[in-house]
């Protein structure tokens, strides 16, 4: 009984945070603006550019175009993924104040992402 809660346990410790994101599909949840006091870099070695429309994302490629909704006003952008995160639960995507101004909004919002 140990040894099958343990193997379960290491099967549900490995797995991604989030499921990565198929071209058809969409996700859904809290989108964030990003910290400009993290650092300079981002995880793909690229320089953080406030103004640049790029974001994080947990899983998918860096390089990878998604279109970000902002479910509240209706608002859409096509961010590039340079980063990874963000790293607080519920939130699924983490966009520069360029990609936050261009959605209209400022801290949090609800919003859906898709693959394009």
């Amino acid at each position: 009984m140990k040894i099958t809660s343990i193997c379960l346990l290491a099967a549900v410790v490995s797995l991604p945070l989030t499921a990565p994101l198929a071209k058809a599909e969409a996700q859904s949840g809290i989108a964030s603006v990003y910290s400009t006091e993290s650092g300079s870099r981002t995880a793909s070695g690229a320089r953080l550019n406030p103004g640049a429309l790029t974001a994080a994302h947990r899983s998918l490629p860096f390089g990878s175009k998604v279109k970000v909704t902002n479910r509240r006003n209706g608002r859409s952008v096509v961010v590039t993924v340079n980063d990874r995160g963000p790293f607080v639960r519920g939130r699924i995507i983490d966009v520069t104040p360029a990609g936050a101004a261009a959605l209209g909004f400022s801290g949090l919002t609800q919003v859906t992402v898709e693959r394009e």
